[in-house]
């Protein structure tokens, strides 16, 4: 693409310069710097872009996006874009790039603290049912309409995001469902996107290790809908807001007049909401009440959180222009969430349910959902990771100590630091209550699925999905349903030899 015509997408720009230099593609890695190539500078938590400059240059960088001006000694020889905010136009020129394949699609951004990742399933599951093709871009799996891959990142980097809603439009897909992280707002890596509906789930105390205070955290989260509001690119966004959650209601109010805004939930001012919520082993059943009208949803699913995740995915399927009949059709063979409430199965009359749950909300979420199954007890094992907030250890603690009937503390993923030192934190929040602490994970979860005994629930919570263990000198294969499953093949084996 011709510089000149990316040029003409930045309101606040000093070019210099050749502009009719064709740009082949962008990077804010100076390791990738080429011909053709457009390197922008970017101001990050850990390097300064602006450093590695002169090695973009030397290695045929075609342009140079950054927040300062040519230096003096600048021969102008290639083109030289001075900016105010290098990640902001970074981000439009790399939608640019792409023709701005969210303009032909319905897209729906879902952030939150929790239920991120069920969410934009039950969304991108809704979309395949009722136009075939559709996109996903999330923590777990990237589907861009023809294949699908683990995904890297919960919000790709902008030029990576643009390239995959490319890739989704160039396939045929008429919607897209994609998580939104709050680094991703804060780092403008959507900021160029227009989007049909903007949901937010909930906050709870995660992350302050990057954003310092909750206020931090919910500001990052908020200032996406405020510029949507602002901005929609040429799109009417509607919020799609948990007001069960106090910053939901907060923002709800905020947004009132500058954005058309759903609120869903169980309390009585939701346009979205659910009544007489029912549930067993295998699924759920509620009443929603929307905007006049009765459905019964059945769903595949437990949980009370999950109703807020199926209220959120119906409502915003209605913003992307799928009636709620229809996503309540398609929600009773919702999938799957890997590692989100999943059953891995059953021996002995023991079953074990593997969860994501990684911060205390989302702890006592799943600890109370599986109590709720009246089991006989409630086991949980889990972790903390490490080199993450730390605020949120004996936090952790305390909510698996009342919740449960039985506890084991292990390692999540403990990065850099100490094991032990990371278990005695949590250990610190349970109030002197029973546990064990077994420190390798795999024998945690053999331990107790073991020493189960019939009509226990045990609960492996902190890692769901992940495939990978972190250690300060290594990363080892690990997943906690493969481990699962072969403590329960275990377990199965020895009640039939001793029977």
């Amino acid at each position: 693409m011709i510089l000149r015509e990316l040029v003409s997408r930045l309101s606040r720009v000093t070019a210099s310069g050749p502009m009719d230099t064709d740009v082949r593609t962008l990077t804010a890695s100076s390791r990738e710097a080429a011909p053709g190539v457009l390197f922008a500078a970017i101001r990050g938590t850990v390097a300064d872009g602006h450093r590695f400059i002169d090695d973009a240059l030397a290695a045929g960088a075609c342009a140079i996006l950054a927040e300062t001006a040519p230096p003096a000694e600048f021969d102008g020889s290639i083109a030289w874009l001075h900016v105010p905010d290098s990640r902001e136009a970074l981000a439009l020129l790399a939608s640019a790039m792409e023709g701005d394949p969210w303009r032909d699609m319905a897209v729906a951004g879902v952030t939150g603290t929790n239920g991120k990742t069920t969410t934009a399933y039950l969304i991108h599951h809704v979309m395949k049912t009722a136009w075939h093709r559709a996109g996903l871009l999330g923590t777990i799996l990237v589907d861009d309409g023809g294949t699908a891959r683990p995904a890297q990142h919960t919000t790709p980097g902008p030029v990576e995001l643009a390239a995959l809603l490319g890739r989704m439009r160039d396939n045929g897909c008429r919607g897209a469902a994609m998580e939104v992280s709050s680094h991703g707002i804060h780092q403008k890596r959507v900021s160029a996107i227009g989007f049909d509906a903007c949901v937010f789930t909930n906050l709870t105390q995660d992350h302050l290790d990057y954003h310092g205070t909750l206020e931090n955290y919910y500001k990052a989260k908020a200032a996406w809908f405020h510029a949507l509001a602002a901005d929609g690119h040429g799109k009417k966004p509607v919020a799609v807001i948990n007001t069960d959650d106090a910053h939901g209601a907060e923002l709800a109010a905020a947004l009132e007049g500058a954005m058309q805004v759903v609120r869903f939930g169980f309390n009585v001012h939701c346009d979205f909401r659910a009544n007489n919520f029912r549930q067993n082993p295998r699924g759920m059943e509620f009443e929603l009440s929307a905007r006049g009208r009765t459905f019964l949803v059945r769903a595949p699913l437990i949980g009370r959180f999950n109703v807020h995740n199926l209220l959120a995915a119906i409502a915003a399927a209605n913003a992307c222009g799928i009636r709620p009949r229809e996503s309540i059709a398609a929600l009773a063979k919702a999938p799957q969430v890997p590692g989100r409430m999943e059953n891995v199965g059953n021996a002995g009359g023991a079953t074990v349910f593997v969860d994501y749950a990684h911060t205390p909300d989302a702890l006592e979420n799943a600890c109370r959902t599986l109590k709720e199954l009246d089991p006989r007890r409630l086991i949980t094992v889990f972790g903390c990771g490490g080199d993450r907030d730390t605020g949120k250890r004996p936090l952790m603690g305390a909510v698996a100590a009342r919740l449960s009937d039985a506890c084991v503390v292990t390692s999540d993923n403990p990065r850099s630091e100490d094991p032990l030192a990371i278990i005695r934190e949590i250990e610190a929040g349970m109030g002197g209550r029973g546990h064990l602490s077994i420190p390798d994970r795999a024998e945690a979860i053999a331990h107790a699925v073991k020493n189960a005994l019939s009509g226990d629930i045990i609960l492996i919570a902190g890692k769901g999905h992940e495939t990978t263990q972190t250690f300060a000198d290594e990363v080892i294969d690990f997943d906690d349903r493969k481990h699962a499953s072969k403590a329960l093949r275990d377990r199965a084996q020895f009640i039939a030899q001793n029977r």
